[in-house]
């Protein structure tokens, strides 16, 4: 249409750009009609564009017969409106709004689009269930809440590019379509027509290609890439995730840290005012399970596990003593204030840690007046009670609960209730905090497959005074292979991992070797990697680097419950779009294209 609005679409002004200086001058804003109010000959709209809210002023007698459009008006038409800017009446100022001291007097008007009544308010006040704003996320997207958060994760994403460039990193794009390969989870496979009965994956992340890249000689590679992996879902997951993925040539785990933390410091202070001290604090993966049962500790609180091993191995109480005897071990963590935690509360706790965790019990002592008491303490000998309140440091009022079962098992339960009693018992004293878990072990095995298998990836690099180690386990000598430690670090914030990484391995006897540990042959190797390892012969440089979930990351600063608060359009936990309906069925001329046949189990 060719009429006055087109040309006014030029000068269009946003909510937020207003000031005292536009007021009494003549000014156009479109947008949606986020609330309107009929005084009976004067109508007010609040008009709602992506930057904010002005009211607008309608009145019959400024509008004439124009004013039967603005009756027309209902929530969420689209609309524009030119006028003048005025200072609104003292009285009717809002000071909740930006723009609260500000009307415009609508001079034209025009209704460019209808709507239907939205399936929910707009407002951030109405608690719509998820499922309705996922199926309608268009209209989500209208709300304050998911708009900021959106906006936020563009400066963000914004701020790291601005940064990198700074730093001379290079931003190259890597294949969506590569070979399967091994790397943690099931990958989403893509058939290929042209390759009849082969296969395309999508990637669960850059890994080799950016390893080839340090092999070409970019040196300094950074790249804002889509990542998927076909697993279970849960409020951290999505099968398709946005993943911030580095690389350096010539450098050590000293210098990927350092450079990280000041990436992190410039970002967060530019696009949310967050000052973070820097350098972060360092704790060895052994450390982090031992005393919080995770490798990805919230260190933000106490409650630290405390091994009370050597102190209970001779008690009556069978549990304890029989649990050590077995090579298992006695923890304990003290609540602050948490003697008033009920028996039914305690019952439902175990229940939950037998579910999930599989701890067969949870003992507990209250710190009383005269020391720690319960239904168990009679068979402890004082002394033995006493040294266990000083090593967890209790006091009257406390509450003390005990793990007794294999390490794994007791690691896992404990830390787990460690979280889970931290918000009313020991609630965090920092709002952020970046730590570094370092120092993990190479391979850990797998109880169900009988087999090794990597912790990180199996092209992490053993500290090089392990590699003998491997050497020897090829020659046939006895090794444990849980003795090798990787060069590897994971960067930890509010007890969520939001990126690890480490030094990779450049020298390809020892790459084979790390894949032969893990069960892949050399021809299997050749098969799945053979791309790799021939480039890793051609003066290959010591490089490593580091992948951050951009997803977790945004989901921690702005507070969401879940990392499809800060997605566009994510999937539900089945991995469904509820807005596209996908995943959906394929015509059958695709699939014959394809030679594919849908047989269903």
């Amino acid at each position: 249409m060719k009429n006055w609005i087109e040309q006014e679409y030029r000068n269009r002004i946003q909510a937020e750009s207003v000031n005292d200086s536009l007021v009494g001058k003549r000014l156009f804003f479109a947008g949606w009609a986020f609330r309107y109010r009929d005084q009976g000959g004067v109508i007010f709209v609040d008009l709602r564009d992506r930057s904010g809210v002005i009211q607008v002023v309608c009145r019959k007698e400024l509008l004439g017969e124009e004013f039967s459009k603005v009756e027309k008006i209902r929530s969420e038409y689209v609309i524009g409106v030119s006028g003048t800017l005025a200072f609104r009446d003292s009285d009717s100022v809002n000071p909740k709004m930006v723009t609260g001291k500000y009307e415009l007097i609508v001079e034209k008007i025009e209704i460019l689009n209808a709507s239907k009544t939205p399936p929910f308010a707009l407002d951030e006040f109405d608690p719509t269930g998820e499922e309705v704003r996922l199926k309608y996320r268009y209209l989500d997207m209208r709300r304050e809440e998911l708009k900021e958060r959106l906006i936020s994760r563009h400066k963000l994403i914004f701020a790291i590019r601005q940064y990198l460039n700074d730093e001379s990193f290079l931003e190259i794009e890597t294949p969506i379509l590569n070979k399967s390969t091994p790397e943690g989870a099931r990958d989403f496979l893509v058939p290929s027509r042209l390759n009849q009965g082969q296969f395309y994956a999508l990637p669960q992340s850059p890994q080799l290609f950016k390893q080839i890249l340090m092999i070409g000689g970019m040196e300094r590679y950074f790249q804002i890439v889509k990542c998927f992996r076909d697993e279970d879902l849960r409020a951290d997951r999505q099968p398709e995730f946005t993943q911030l993925d580095m690389e350096f040539a010539f450098v050590s785990e000293e210098d990927i840290r350092r450079e990280i933390e000041a990436m992190w410091k410039f970002a967060l202070d530019k696009v949310f005012g967050v000052k973070i001290n820097t350098p972060f604090e360092t704790m060895p993966y052994h450390v982090a399970m031992e005393e919080y049962g995770s490798d990805k500790p919230d260190i933000r609180f106490g409650m630290k596990l405390v091994n009370v091993s050597e102190l209970v191995k001779d008690s009556d109480f069978q549990v304890f003593s029989g649990a050590v005897t077995t090579g298992g071990v006695v923890k304990v963590i003290c609540v602050p204030g948490g003697a008033n935690i009920s028996r039914k509360e305690i019952e439902d706790l175990t229940s939950w840690l037998n579910r999930d965790y599989r701890a067969k019990g949870l003992a507990y002592m209250k710190h009383g007046a005269s020391g720690l008491e319960s239904t168990i303490t009679k068979r402890f000998k004082p002394e033995v009670l006493e040294a266990i309140a000083k090593a967890v440091g209790s006091k009257e009022g406390d509450m003390l609960f005990f793990g007794a079962d294999s390490s794994k098992i007791v690691n896992a339960s404990l830390g787990a209730l460690r979280l889970k009693l931290s918000e009313k018992y020991d609630p965090p004293k920092t709002e952020y905090n970046f730590h570094w878990v370092v120092d993990f072990p190479m391979f850990e095995y797998d109880d169900a497959s009988k087999t090794w298998t990597f912790l990180h990836h199996p092209f992490t690099s053993p500290k090089e005074e392990h590699w003998e180690m491997l050497r020897d386990w090829k020659a046939g000598k006895t090794v444990d292979l849980s003795k090798i430690d990787a060069k590897a670090y994971d960067l930890v914030l509010n007890g969520t991992e939001i990126g690890g990484g480490s030094i990779r391995i450049h020298n390809s006897e020892i790459q084979s070797l790390v894949l032969e540990a893990i069960g892949i042959d050399e021809a299997s190797a050749k098969d799945k990697f053979g791309f790799l390892l021939e480039a890793l012969s051609f003066g290959a440089p010591p490089h490593g680097g580091i992948a951050f979930g951009i997803d977790r990351v945004m989901m921690i600063l702005t507070k969401g419950q879940s990392i499809r608060d800060v997605i566009a359009f994510p999937k539900t936990q089945k991995g469904q779009c509820l807005m596209s309906e996908a995943p959906g069925f394929v015509e059958g001329k695709q699939l014959e294209e394809l030679k594919l046949r849908v047989v269903t189990i």
